[in-house]
């Protein structure tokens, strides 16, 4: 079971929106928080990102933020920002910034393109976010770092360097077939983020999510509540899985996840029963039964308890806001 594959398509509330954005020395370019997870990808030349203060933030934010530094961007680097945080990029930390107007805009690419600036030094990005639910973020993505920041250069990242490169050459010399590549590259680009973070983290000092996964006890016990959520799980039969003693199991398992085995399986049948009633026509009582509930009054209870409403108005209200 694709542990972090699952966790991203739980929160996923629809495609990524991207833009080009081609700018020319001297350039500048405001960029509001977005309601999701923000990222940039330099395809040539260099800018700098300067982090925003949090005032116009989405009222969900998964952590408070904090004060950041301006960050120097080169050709390969791949920025990954968790809350979609407002921020400025440009060729310069001095160059005044201006908002997106629609005389930026241009046609002619497979995504929007914005074109900007003077007639200096070209700079060409990949800008764009993905619509994550922040109001219930898996613990995976709710641990991650505000800013992720993965230079690609040097042989670093090959998988994640490799996405980039086929990126920018969809982007630079569109061809048939380009309209349905470059998205597709787009929405794989956030799982070979991630991943390249995740298998970065040295063994020593890996804690949270990116420990629990290579975890030899806690890793077994998350991939059979992901492949099984409707099984009657119990902590004794999780810590089985990892050869462990039950309070042995427990406390490693709570340590790095961030909460208990059975919280832990609780917020994933409400997850999978949420996306089911998103995604799919199934009747309340073939949800209840996949997510390990008896009856359709006791799945509608739990379900309740944890989002505030009834499985079929959550539902209606899901399908309208789509």
């Amino acid at each position: 079971m694709d542990i972090l594959t699952e966790a991203l398509a739980s929160m996923r509330t629809g495609r990524p929106t991207s833009v080009r954005t081609e700018g020319r020395a001297p350039w500048g370019l405001r960029l509001p928080s977005v309601a999701g997870a923000g990222f940039h990808v330099v395809l040539h030349g260099s800018c700098w990102l300067i982090p925003l203060e949090d005032e116009e933030a989405p009222a969900r934010r998964l952590e408070p933020l904090e004060p950041l530094k301006p960050i120097a961007l080169s050709p390969g680097d791949v920025i990954f920002l968790r809350d979609g945080r407002g921020h400025i990029l440009a060729d310069d930390p001095a160059t005044p910034a201006e908002e997106e107007r629609p005389e930026h805009f241009r046609p002619g690419s497979p995504i929007a393109t914005v074109s900007m600036g003077g007639d200096g030094a070209r700079t060409s990005l990949l800008c764009g976010n993905y619509h994550l639910d922040q109001g219930r973020p898996h613990p995976l993505v709710r641990q991650l770092p505000e800013v992720i920041h993965l230079p690609t250069r040097n042989g670093r990242h090959p998988e994640l360097s490799a996405a980039v490169q086929l990126l920018g050459a969809e982007l630079e010399n569109p061809r048939i077939g380009s309209d349905g590549i470059v998205p597709t590259l787009i929405d794989s680009l956030l799982l070979y983020i991630l991943r390249a973070w995740l298998e970065a983290q040295p063994p020593a000092a890996a804690a949270g999510w990116a420990a629990a996964l290579g975890d030899s006890a806690v890793a077994p016990a998350l991939a059979a509540i992901h492949e099984a959520p409707s099984a009657t799980w119990t902590v004794e039969a999780l810590a089985d899985r990892g050869g462990l003693s039950r309070a042995a199991f427990a406390r490693r398992f709570t340590t790095l996840v961030g909460e208990p085995p059975m919280a832990y399986l609780t917020r994933w049948r409400m997850t999978t029963a949420a996306r089911l009633l998103r995604e799919s026509d199934a009747p309340l009582t073939t949800v209840a039964s996949r997510t390990g509930y008896g009856s359709e009054f006791a799945f509608a209870k739990a379900f309740k308890r944890e989002y505030g409403t009834a499985p079929g108005v959550y539902r209606r209200e899901a399908r309208a806001a789509a």
